[in-house]
């Protein structure tokens, strides 16, 4: 979260073509797995030792994978999954 999540997050609020790409990635997600703090937590472990195992980084432009990472902080946010304090 700390590492993409926010800086793309806040970038949302004034690009509609990001929001409405990170609205896409979001919704294959709710189509894919369950939304609760374990299921997308287990996803995005897998989805970023991938990206590690590809050599993939974040050069500040949105991709298929940043999209799919700034969808799954969204959907951590908007379902309120670390209302515990918990770190992302």
């Amino acid at each position: 979260m700390h590492t993409l999540g926010d800086a793309q997050l806040a970038r949302m609020s004034g690009d509609p073509g990001l929001v409405a790409a990170v609205d896409q990635h979001a919704a294959v997600l709710r189509d894919a797995i369950p939304l609760d703090r374990e299921t997308l937590g287990d996803y995005l472990l897998g989805f970023l030792d991938e990206l590690r195992h590809r050599g993939w980084a974040f050069t500040g432009e949105p991709d298929a994978a940043s999209l799919r990472l700034t969808a799954v902080c969204w959907l951590t946010r908007e379902l309120d999954l670390l209302a515990d304090g918990h770190p992302a």
